[in-house]
């Protein structure tokens, strides 16, 4: 029996394509900021304003010289004040971070670039509008707490799923040559997702596991780049080649 195809791009009807395009570029798009956000709030933890290993290893482990206040400052905060405050701060934290301190020195700085957001209104951003809000996130930085953790993996492994069945149910129509290069990439997202949320928790424990996090994530990237252009190519561009579209019309015959 000749071997058997999903129906190519070139075979299905303009609307169809057409929704397949606008599903890829939403989802191409989202992913893009996805990966901002993962950079914004995770470089330039370690002081260092690219993104890195150890800028990993703090943020699920933690800094074992310092704060979550100081890491925050260092890495996604380090922008939201200018260089001056920023050090006001992390010279108090060092210092002590007397309360004294506090309402004379850097009380005004959390007070004019904070609390618009950190206070007591949201409950998924620690609040910085008193001194004991303050000094919750002067405590020595242990990275991501178990609660966050859990929270952020469930809805990592549903939504990063969800994305990767929506494009991997567009790319079955892609044509290779070789079927088995087709079914690994798309099988290689849905283990790194697995390895990818297992090894935040690994990480806490066992630092180096920190380059899994950035392996899997890369493999997904590499991935979902590979299904995104090779599908809207062949859906737009590419034409099956002559012995292929035989085969084709073959087994659609014997079906």
């Amino acid at each position: 029996m000749s071997q058997r195809f999903s129906l190519h791009f070139s075979h299905l009807p303009l609307v169809q394509r057409v929704l397949y395009t606008c599903t890829l570029c939403v989802l191409g798009l989202g992913y893009t900021f996805a990966m901002i956000y993962i950079f914004a709030s995770h470089h330039g933890r370690d002081g260092n304003q690219m993104l890195t290993v150890q800028d990993i290893v703090i943020a699920y482990s933690g800094s074992k010289t310092g704060t979550k206040l100081e890491s925050a400052l260092k890495g996604p905060m380090s922008g939201m004040l200018p260089a001056d405050e920023n050090l006001k701060i992390i010279s108090w934290v060092r210092e002590g971070a007397s309360e004294k301190a506090y309402e004379s020195e850097v009380k005004a700085i959390f007070d004019n670039r904070c609390i618009t957001c950190h206070n007591n209104r949201n409950p998924h951003l620690p609040s910085l509008e008193d001194y004991a809000g303050v000094m919750h996130t002067a405590e020595e930085d242990r990275g991501v707490d178990m609660f966050t953790l859990v929270r952020v993996s469930h809805i990592h492994l549903f939504g990063l799923t969800f994305i990767f069945f929506i494009v991997a149910g567009i790319f079955i129509h892609a044509y290779l040559r070789h079927e088995w290069l087709k079914i690994t990439i798309i099988v290689i997202p849905f283990i790194s997702i697995i390895f990818d949320v297992a090894s935040w928790y690994i990480t806490k424990i066992f630092e180096p596991f920190a380059w899994v996090v950035i392996g899997s994530g890369t493999l997904m990237g590499i991935c979902f780049g590979l299904q995104f252009f090779i599908s809207l190519y062949q859906m737009w561009f590419y034409k099956l080649p002559d012995d292929v579209q035989m085969r084709f019309y073959c087994s659609v015959v014997e079906e």
